[in-house]
């Protein structure tokens, strides 16, 4: 699906964006991002992810990434062994197929297991070159390009889906259409703030089930019908460190 990128300020969603961005930083502030990420690394983090909660799916990158001393040796190695590595972020053969199938086709293909190329080509280009790869979804492709290579895309997982729907950005039945309604429209130079408070909001407010309307930085532009407005003792505000826990601002 092709879609040419317009930052025009006066699109109306742009500008609903801007506000909502700017109530998000005013309440989670700017969030930390590594600038050195190697986007290879990014793809495979990624694919961990799937499934399962952030910290799970960093301590089977740091087992992988610790039992081979580069990807190259990944190739070679059987599917089982790269599973018992990666068990704990659950999935385990279906991520170590994928993993090893990318880096064998991206070898065969590149001559070397290097993403740093996508750098030259344009923001679809890239995500239609990555999503090709059995096993990559148009979000894997998305977290490649924003935190690899520093594009700006705002890559939709399921929280970023149901928070913008809820608010009324989006009125999309799936992520990959949430992606390019928000492409089309996304202001420069924003992107992965927005995309990181957004997951921030989703863990800790909008909730999927039960959210927490009541103490939302963003409940008074909300548009979701059925917003929870009523606190009670049992749902008072627990620590959410693990939910500040990021996977791709440290990988």
């Amino acid at each position: 699906m092709a879609v040419e990128k317009r930052n025009n300020y006066t699109d109306s969603t742009a500008i609903l964006i801007l506000k909502i961005n700017q109530i998000l930083l005013d309440y989670f502030g700017k969030p930390k991002r590594k600038l050195n990420s190697d986007p290879l690394d990014i793809l495979i983090a990624t694919i961990l992810s799937q499934n399962t909660n952030d910290l799970n799916s960093h301590k089977a990158f740091l087992n992988l990434k610790n039992k081979f001393s580069d990807y190259e040796k990944i190739i070679s190695t059987p599917l089982s062994k790269i599973e018992k590595e990666i068990k704990i972020a659950g999935l385990g053969k279906q991520k170590a197929k994928a993993i090893k199938s990318f880096l064998k086709n991206l070898k065969s293909e590149k001559g070397k297991l290097d993403l740093k190329f996508l750098e030259r080509l344009g923001t679809i280009e890239a995500l239609k070159y990555l999503s090709n790869f059995n096993g990559v979804g148009l979000k894997t492709a998305a977290c490649v390009l924003l935190f690899g290579l520093k594009k700006n895309v705002c890559p939709v997982d399921t929280h970023v889906h149901r928070v913008l729907n809820r608010v009324g950005v989006v009125n999309t039945n799936s992520r990959d259409k949430t992606f390019y309604e928000i492409y089309k429209s996304l202001p420069d130079g924003i992107a992965h703030e927005f995309h990181t408070n957004l997951i921030k909001l989703g863990r800790t407010f909008c909730l999927s089930k039960n959210p927490r309307c009541f103490e939302c930085p963003l409940k008074k532009m909300c548009k979701y019908e059925h917003k929870n407005l009523e606190s009670t003792r049992a749902m008072k505000s627990k620590n959410n460190n693990n939910k500040d826990f990021l996977l791709l601002d440290v990988v």
